[in-house]
């Protein structure tokens, strides 16, 4: 078996079209736009590759097939127990041997730059792109999702590979209503003028930016991995979101004028770049265009979901529900509902979930393998 190091622009393509053998004959599988994924290696974009270190590489048969892909990378912000480094993009065929040969070479990387774990399948980035191994719910992946053959799992945990963390993605049907509790509490407030829902407009993104910042910190800021969110960075944010915005199926409760709960969705893009074929050029851009004005995705996404601390519990996020319900029901504009994954570490926000009426759709996990075999494992420690 070669190992060949991606080091040329054929080679790099050469590994962005690698697994398309293994999904040739998967009607879920939605090819992601090889843009997307060349960012991750590009200096320009992600500004981890100059403080971090990451390769990439191909691994051939004796026919000089390509047969199994990784990258390997250590990411000086990934803070974890011990030196952690990790490795995405994972892609394999059915074969322990290739696998676990492709495994003990990025342990070998790896614990030449001194780390003594390795993540896996995950980014060289955020959490919210390309992380984890898809184990239940093999539908067709949301945008910037992971998705994956049901046997990736069995090539991970047999080399020794462990669940580190469960990724929980729950998701709700138009048809299937809302909870009674939601339609009452929502009358509840209507009736108080001090209480209002309003959707994001465009024309005013800067505003709803800062109120975001504003629930957002409150809500998540001090809560376990929590982070702050700079209003300029979200307002930046808002302004790259704003060409694929539905401006109906995002909301704010206002108390008196001032923000105490937000829901942020955007339409799902994989309903339109699954045409696109890994490509995006004028002539898929026009496509994309077209279908997003006349042929609209039927699955749309919860990106953040957050009441401040002082409403959570009183039912006043009741009202947003309500609200994109009526529109829903108005338009028939999506019959589908999934939010982001939730870790199971993070029982707060799974409770918070299920208690929309939500059920998990689908599961990804999040693998880690200790060098040190002797050291017992340990899964990530819950937030409470």
């Amino acid at each position: 078996m070669q190992l060949r190091q991606v080091n040329t622009p054929a080679l790099a393509q050469a590994w962005i079209e690698m697994p398309l053998d293994i999904y040739k004959n998967d009607p879920m599988y939605i090819r992601p736009l090889d843009k997307d994924i060349q960012e991750v290696f590009d200096t320009e974009k992600n500004k981890l590759l100059k403080s971090g270190e990451c390769e990439r590489w191909l691994f051939a048969n004796d026919a000089g097939k390509y047969i199994a892909r990784v990258a390997v990378f250590i990411n000086k912000k990934y803070k974890q127990s011990q030196p952690t480094g990790g490795i995405g993009f994972f892609e394999c065929i059915n074969d322990k041997i290739v696998a676990h040969h492709v495994f003990d070479k990025a342990k070998e990387w790896l614990q030449a730059r001194g780390m003594e774990a390795m993540d896996g399948p995950i980014n060289f980035g955020e959490r919210d792109r390309w992380w984890g191994c898809l184990i239940n719910g093999f539908d067709e992946p949301l945008y910037c999702m992971n998705y994956n053959p049901s046997y990736y799992q069995e090539l991970l945990e047999s080399y020794g590979f462990q669940i580190y963390f469960n990724q929980l993605c729950f998701g709700m049907n138009r048809k299937n209503g809302l909870a009674d509790r939601f339609i009452k509490w929502s009358a509840h407030y209507a009736k108080d003028p001090d209480f209002e829902v309003r959707h994001i407009e465009k024309n005013k993104l800067d505003k709803y930016a800062e109120d975001f910042c504003n629930v957002y910190n409150a809500a998540f800021a001090k809560h376990g991995e929590g982070k702050t969110m700079d209003v300029r960075v979200t307002k930046k944010m808002f302004q790259t979101m704003k060409p694929i915005m539905d401006e109906k199926i995002s909301y704010f409760v206002y108390y008196k004028n001032e923000p105490v709960a937000m829901w942020l969705n955007l339409p799902d893009l994989n309903q339109y770049f699954k045409y696109c074929n890994g490509k995006f050029g004028i002539i898929q851009k026009l496509q994309f265009l077209y279908r997003q004005k006349f042929r609209k995705g039927n699955r749309f996404l919860g990106v953040v979901y957050g009441v401040a601390p002082a409403w959570q519990g009183k039912g006043v996020d009741a009202m947003m529900m309500v609200a994109c319900r009526d529109y829903l029901e108005k338009t028939n504009a999506y019959e589908r509902y999934e939010m982001q994954w939730i870790g199971d570490f993070n029982p707060r926000m799974v409770n918070l979930a299920k208690n929309l009426g939500a059920e998990e759709v689908r599961r990804l996990a999040t693998f880690r393998y200790l060098f040190d075999r002797t050291i017992a494992f340990k899964r990530m420690a819950s937030l409470g």
